[in-house]
């Protein structure tokens, strides 16, 4: 082990953050662990710049805080840059989506919002209200105020993704304290790739107080989550992605079910 220090130890720093760069995040952090010289390596630029998207700076031009766009953009460091995307996703497209990085391996990271996603009639005071929620990073969310047809989709475009990727699509949402038409009553999550893919229809409750067994899971954040899907990006040529959460069988009249978005990441983030 002192052999291998002593070896390591003599060898330019400039020389070590770039073979770091051709390893992963995760390896770059656990690498600091290897000595003193590792550790100041570990901190370069050279290496976070890699990590980052080749479009990042033309995604957070596109951030709906003129003012947040420029303090990313010229008062951090690509290494400051990268942990920020991976801890706090920026708000873009006019407040309907966000854009982060997954930490462990760069990859992007997209929340559509609940203003971008098709609700069946959003646009009906009497079926849903839209209103503002501190702990949402979006200027509004959308809450169910009573419907008998569930029907909810989102869909992004594969090629604004990282290649070569596994994503899985959630949907992020929780219950006002009046609620009901979601304790027995199961609902349909779907993801599809293209026009071509069928895609798989999970059927699972929303409701965290039926007794039955629930797939839903609480975030850092408060929100809950619910996984409605999974999909293989492999060059961004599929067109789109369709993420989709529906219940339309018998028109049970429901309430209380408010959704901030749909948070589509790579898997195991």
């Amino acid at each position: 082990m002192k052999m291998k220090s002593d070896i390591t130890n003599k060898l330019p720093e400039e020389c070590i953050s770039y073979i770091l760069s051709l390893t992963s995040p995760t390896d770059v952090c656990r690498s600091k662990l290897v000595s003193s010289v590792f550790r100041s390596a570990a901190d370069s630029d050279t290496i976070w710049g890699k990590f980052l998207p080749s479009d990042c700076f033309d995604i957070i031009s596109d951030a709906s805080s003129p003012s947040s766009s420029m303090r990313l953009t010229s008062s951090m460091s690509k290494t400051q840059l990268y942990f920020h995307l991976c801890n706090n996703p920026i708000v873009i497209h006019n407040g309907t989506m966000s854009f982060g990085l997954d930490k462990a391996t760069g990859k992007k990271c997209y929340m559509l919002g609940a203003r971008r996603l098709s609700i069946a009639w959003a646009n009906s005071p009497n079926n849903w209200r839209w209103k503002r929620l501190p702990e949402s990073r979006f200027l509004e969310v959308a809450e169910l105020k009573e419907v008998g047809w569930l029907d909810v989709k989102g869909t992004i475009e594969t090629k604004i993704l990282s290649p070569n990727t596994m994503y899985v699509a959630y949907l992020v949402y929780k219950f006002a304290a009046s609620r009901y038409g979601f304790e027995k009553k199961p609902v349909d999550l779907h993801v599809e790739l293209g026009e071509s893919d069928a895609g798989r229809t999970f059927r699972i409750y929303l409701d965290p107080s039926t007794n039955i067994p629930q797939f839903s899971r609480e975030r850092e954040d408060g929100w809950m989550e619910v996984k409605l899907g999974e999909f293989f990006n492999e060059h961004g040529d599929d067109g789109k992605a369709t993420c989709s959460l529906r219940e339309v069988d018998n028109y049970t009249p429901k309430r209380g079910l408010i959704i901030e978005g749909i948070d589509i990441r790579p898997k195991d983030s």
